[in-house]
């Protein structure tokens, strides 16, 4: 490690243990030329995949964008930011552990739809517009319409006094 004060490499580590949001671990360093002491902090690296956009075009993923993309949706709806944050966590995960190096972001959009349409409809059918870039009225119409049948299709379901199970994103 390269001394911030004289640029050296050599040094000795004094301490070391885990940061305190336990993703690091923190090594209190003491340079052998100067013998200042500097602190730095060791974390995995996890490589994202690359996302191929609409028009071919690739890049770095970014959930930060899934987090935005959400928030617009969910503008003014009772849905919280911890709700936008598990749903963003779970694509990233679920992207991680996937062993593709470039996913399409048509699996994302579909991710975030999927999980939206469970939390908030109207959260659902904004992020859809955008999403899928509705030409007319009548392709908004339409997504309105099989959102509607899908929850009259639920509600005639009989129900069997089962408890609900916890809906995930």
């Amino acid at each position: 490690m390269k001394c911030p004060v004289c640029g050296e490499i050599e040094d000795k580590v004094i301490d070391s243990r885990l940061a305190k949001d336990n993703t690091a671990i923190r090594r209190r360093r003491q340079c052998l030329n100067c013998m200042k002491r500097f602190t730095t902090y060791e974390r995995i690296e996890e490589v994202v995949p690359f996302v191929i956009k609409k028009d071919g075009r690739r890049e770095a993923f970014d959930r930060r964008k899934i987090i935005e993309g959400m928030v617009r949706a969910c503008e003014k709806r009772p849905i919280s930011m911890e709700q936008i944050e598990t749903v963003a966590d779970s694509i990233e995960q679920d992207l991680l552990e996937r062993s593709e190096k470039e996913i399409h972001i048509s699996y994302i959009g579909e991710r975030v739809m999927e999980a939206l349409k469970k939390m908030d409809e109207v959260a659902y059918v904004r992020f859809a517009s955008v999403y899928r870039s509705f030409r007319d009225i009548e392709e908004f119409v339409n997504e309105i319409k099989e959102l509607y049948e899908l929850k009259e299709s639920k509600e005639q379901q009989p129900d069997h006094g089962q408890p609900d199970e916890p809906q995930l994103p």
